[in-house]
């Protein structure tokens, strides 16, 4: 990629096209998302002045890019933030993420945004340093949660240990349970859901069971508890998960018709409504909003990845959901 400031100039021929498509087609290296990206900071300049990405060409213009073409890339950074470590030593640590925190920096961050607050940076602080295998971004992640899910994740201190937990985990040696709140009674008590998912072409940010050729993945569920309370039938499950694909355990049950509550990305309401015909108690508000998902990695169970020995670690419900579990139930 040659240095910035790029300037180009469209021939006639290539006229008609969209300022956004015509700079795609020439920095053949860059993404679509960073042409776009550029072009909204006004770091691309149509004749000396500004312009937006569906801009038609005439042929002709002088077409200025003034932003680096590829994002600086970016380092995880230390930052003291507290941390709920349930074990560690010097091979690993096992962590009790809350709800809110992402596990690292994702695609199309930036020093400024998306790279501060994260898990990544709270280890990096409390540890000094993590295993060095895969991105620079995510030292020491052998796997995530979504970042509106809290419970249980292992990470690796050094490289060696990642690589044995990495394959533990592509083996299927690694056992999790989770505990998760949905909308609605499944029809059966217990149940397996074997629907491959793939990415949702129409809205990218979502996952689905309904385009062919997705990756298999395999969620069990037990309906633990049934609730019948005034904003409506909610049930309590216990799941489990073979598979450990992206949003697996949301857009599972979202597919079933009960998607997890707090889950609005997967067809979940916003706020819960009392229902027409049932009495409120005392202090029960009308509405109720978690904002997060009701979903909650409780056990993690693997085994040590220097000595083979079998490792249990388990951490309750935390304590805005049992709060949200007590006004339900008034």
């Amino acid at each position: 990629m040659a240095d910035f400031p790029i300037t180009l100039t469209p021939t006639a021929d290539e006229g008609g096209q969209r300022l956004d498509q015509y700079l795609a087609s020439q920095l053949t290296e860059v993404s679509r998302a960073r042409v776009q990206m550029l072009i909204e900071r006004g770091e691309v300049l149509v004749d000396g002045v500004r312009a937006k990405a569906s801009l038609r060409l005439r042929g002709s213009e002088q077409i200025t890019v003034t932003g680096p073409p590829q994002a600086p890339p970016l380092r995880a950074i230390p930052e003291e933030i507290p941390l709920d470590i349930v074990y560690e030593d010097d091979d690993l640590a096992i962590v009790n993420k809350p709800a809110g925190m992402m596990v690292h920096a994702g695609a199309g961050a930036t020093e400024d945004a998306r790279n501060r607050g994260t898990l990544v940076n709270a280890l990096l602080h409390r540890f000094g340093g993590l295993s060095g295998v895969g991105e620079e971004m995510r030292p020491g992640i052998v796997h995530r949660l979504d970042r509106g899910t809290s419970g249980l994740m292992v990470v690796a201190k050094n490289d060696e240990s990642h690589r044995r937990l990495a394959r533990q985990f592509s083996g299927r040696e690694v056992h999790k349970t989770y505990v998760a709140l949905v909308q609605g009674w499944p029809k059966q008590e217990r149940g397996t859901i074997r629907s491959p998912i793939s990415r949702d072409a129409q809205r990218r940010r979502r996952m689905t069971t309904r385009r062919s050729g997705g990756r298999e993945a395999v969620t069990h569920y037990v309906v633990r508890r049934k609730l019948n309370a005034v904003y409506g039938k909610f049930a309590l499950l216990e799941l489990k998960i073979e598979t450990g694909r992206t949003h697996q355990i949301r857009v599972h049950l979202s597919s079933l018709g009960h998607p997890v509550v707090g889950d609005t990305l997967y067809g979940a309401a916003g706020e819960l409504k009392t229902q027409s015909g049932k009495v409120r108690a005392a202090g029960q508000p009308g509405t109720l909003a978690l904002g997060r998902n009701f979903l909650h990695s409780q056990t993690l169970e693997l085994k040590h990845p220097r000595t083979g020995e079998a490792l249990r670690f388990s951490r309750e419900l935390p304590g805005e959901l049992q709060e949200f579990m007590r006004k339900i139930e008034g």
